[in-house]
């Protein structure tokens, strides 16, 4: 198993003394790997920028263990803080860079400084690393001659140009407008990901969230992660969660689970999930609403496979006041979209009541409409339909299971088993909700 670039166990740091001492993080532990990228956020004050400090060694391992590039800091001589800086690159949101070099220089300055390389070898080095950012037409460009994105990529070249082991990044879009923050970080994720570079890169720029392989978050001085407290089944899924730009990459993580592992797991990540969700701007969040579909479209797959089903739909209460639904699981090649009035249909009526309905002859039931069989071509049979409730008890949407594949019915166990999931998609469903009311985002 690949080995963390940095492992942190039980850390605690102070400021101050006396009287005056303060605790600023408590407890925190967690895993960078190499070619990972980790974004650390949260609130003003909340010890992102000490814990970043930390892991380098620019301050001093007071309490707890602190292991970067298999060297413990806690205790460390200063030469060998010395030596394990040497193989981090830092990115700052002021990019630092000296006003009386130019760009190539600036990048320059750093080999020279490691004694790497020197003269024609070390410009030829750094012409190469402006190139791999895009400047290669302003390499002898004074900062002053450069945008805020241009100056913010030299400040990458020169991190990267030793070809570190770790990055560590503090706030480096925070100067920059959307787009430009936009080509920083996708240009930093790329190189890094090539070089097998671990990132831990501190933000408050909801923008981002979406390049992290995983989101760390830091509340009053304690670590909230996707994989803190969790078995590794859930670390894995909730590592998925924040990939979202690989579409499929939760069916896969779902598909390896057991039955009762997936139903534990997704009791599990419930917490977990709102805690991402507060770290986005709901308003403004596209990638959330992809994150959202993945979800669903994931958990309503394995939702049919672990009750042995033909396909099961998931509802949303819209701010309209209708059922709203996407289903993946049909005939056609693009999900099918179902906008249906509360009160109408077996769904509707489960919306209204809030009860749970097991019906195991839907073609002779008062509430089963006809025409979505007419307008899709299914010939539905059997039919589990439950509500999905929010964290205050209002009804936010229904689970609707159609047709066991192995019985004439579903029977008391699937109810069970749709109860259990419930709760879950209840979270998920609520932030459904806020998007449908705060944006553009379709229904689901």
């Amino acid at each position: 198993m690949t080995e963390p670039a940095v492992r942190i166990r039980n850390l605690n740091h102070y400021y101050g003394a006396g009287a005056l001492r303060k605790q600023i993080l408590f407890d925190i532990s967690a895993d960078i790997f190499p070619g990972e990228i980790v974004i650390n956020t949260g609130p003003s004050g909340s010890g992102k920028t000490t814990l970043l400090t930390l892991v380098c060694g620019l301050r001093t391992v007071q309490e707890g263990s602190v292991c970067t590039l298999g060297v413990e800091l806690n205790g460390a001589k200063k030469s060998t803080l010395v030596r394990v800086r040497q193989n981090i690159g830092f990115i700052f949101q002021a990019h630092n860079l000296l006003g009386a070099l130019t760009a190539c220089q600036n990048v320059q300055m750093n080999l020279q400084l490691a004694k790497r390389t020197v003269g024609r070898d070390s410009r030829r080095t750094a012409m190469e690393m402006l190139k791999a950012v895009g400047l290669e037409q302003r390499v002898d460009h004074y900062p002053h001659q450069l945008s805020g994105g241009q100056k913010q990529r030299v400040a990458i070249a020169r991190a990267l140009v030793r070809h570190p082991k770790i990055i560590l990044a503090d706030e480096p879009t925070a100067a920059l407008d959307k787009a430009s923050g936009r080509e920083v970080v996708d240009l930093l994720h790329r190189l890094a990901k090539e070089q097998d570079c671990a990132i831990l890169l501190v933000t408050h720029d909801n923008r981002i969230l979406d390049i992290a392989d995983r989101i760390l978050t830091l509340e009053d001085g304690r670590l909230s992660s996707f994989a803190s407290g969790l078995g590794s089944s859930a670390e894995h899924l909730l590592s998925a969660f924040t990939q979202m730009h690989r579409k499929g990459e939760l069916r896969r993580h779902l598909h390896g689970l057991s039955d009762e592992e997936f139903v534990r797991v997704l009791g599990d990540v419930t917490t977990e999930f709102e805690q991402v969700l507060r770290t986005m701007d709901l308003a403004n969040a596209e990638a959330t609403a992809t994150l959202l579909d993945q979800v669903l479209e994931a958990a309503a797959a394995r939702l049919r496979d672990v009750l042995h089903a033909d396909r099961t739909t998931v509802y949303l209460i819209g701010p309209d006041g209708y059922l709203h639904s996407k289903i993946a699981h049909h005939t056609g090649p693009e999900p099918l979209e179902i906008r249906l009035p509360i009160g109408t249909g077996i769904a509707g009526r489960v919306a209204a009541t809030g009860e749970l309905m097991n019906i195991s002859d839907a073609e002779s039931h008062e509430d089963f409409n006809p025409e979505f069989d007419r307008l899709t071509g299914y010939h539905t049979r059997s039919v589990l339909c439950a509500p999905i409730r929010s964290r205050g008890g209002a009804i936010i949407g229904v689970a609707q299971v159609l047709n066991k594949l192995d019985a004439d019915a579903f029977g008391p166990a699937d109810e069970t088993t749709v109860q259990e999931f419930a709760p879950s998609l209840g979270v998920i469903l609520e932030t459904c909700g806020r998007l449908l009311a705060t944006s553009t985002v379709g229904s689901v």
